[in-house]
């Protein structure tokens, strides 16, 4: 799928899915969202989209947010050069990755799944400073060490791009706010795990966050932010095409996809 704001194109690109427990929502106080009661909870599964977005601005480079998990998870997972195939787009033409941190289904992508380099033409991979460390122990990413670019909150890695800060979920995980003249967008990584729960209970965690109570905090301001000011949120593991807006609804959020 694309949409188009301002002069910038946006694609949402899936690398697939992956089916995980539901007991690795993390409810505050061994209370339990409503919504996710049920007799048989313990042995439900959610199923969370591994998406990426494509930037395509022109006279810029593309930039392309996360590149899945290429072929090191589940077979449901690495579809991100086959996704691009059926878009039309040339995996050549992308010069710039923007990683929001370093787990495995953000960034084992920039290998295929037979081995291959995805991104022939690649010369700089964007990731937060402090997620640097993590995506240096990935042994079979090490060439693309040199292509590493360190940023923090605030900077700014491209034309009309930003860098947020979102603490909690990973080391040094990082949103990317798109300002295109008609909206704001922010790329959000993994703010947001099982949309179906975590919108309508922001408090909610997820067992991969690593500072929970923190996660939880980003979450619950970035949010209540993005409602007031009208701002689209896209997401690694929303559901598909993974864009949307939210709007306040009782104690939480309704999320307005823009499919």
């Amino acid at each position: 799928m694309a949409c188009a704001s301002g002069s910038s194109k946006i694609w949402s690109l899936s690398d697939g899915y992956v089916d995980l427990p539901a007991q690795l929502l993390r409810f505050q106080n061994d209370k339990m969202c409503t919504q996710m009661a049920s007799p048989q909870r313990e042995e439900s599964r959610v199923r969370l989209s591994v998406n990426c977005f494509l930037l395509d601005r022109p006279g810029s480079d593309r930039v392309l947010i996360d590149c899945g998990a290429g072929g090191s998870w589940d077979p449901s997972m690495g579809h991100l050069e086959e996704a691009m195939c059926e878009a039309g787009i040339d995996t050549s033409s992308i010069t710039m990755i923007a990683l929001t941190h370093a787990h495995g289904d953000h960034i084992n992508g920039l290998l295929t799944t037979d081995g291959r380099r995805a991104f022939g033409n690649l010369s700089k991979i964007v990731i937060g400073e402090d997620a640097v460390e993590d995506f240096l122990a990935e042994p079979r990413l090490a060439d693309f060490r040199p292509l590493l670019a360190p940023i923090n909150g605030g900077d700014r890695p491209g034309d009309h791009l930003l860098a947020v800060a979102i603490p909690g979920h990973a080391p040094g995980h990082m949103g990317y706010l798109l300002s295109t003249g008609e909206d704001d967008i922010l790329f959000c990584g993994d703010l947001i795990h099982v949309p179906a729960a975590q919108f309508a209970c922001p408090e909610l965690t997820w067992a991969y966050d690593a500072d929970e109570a923190i996660a939880r905090a980003s979450r619950i301001k970035l949010l209540q932010d993005a409602a007031d000011a009208h701002t689209w949120l896209a997401g690694a593991h929303l559901g598909r095409p993974g864009i949307g807006r939210i709007v306040k609804q009782g104690h939480g959020y309704a999320f307005i996809s823009a499919a």
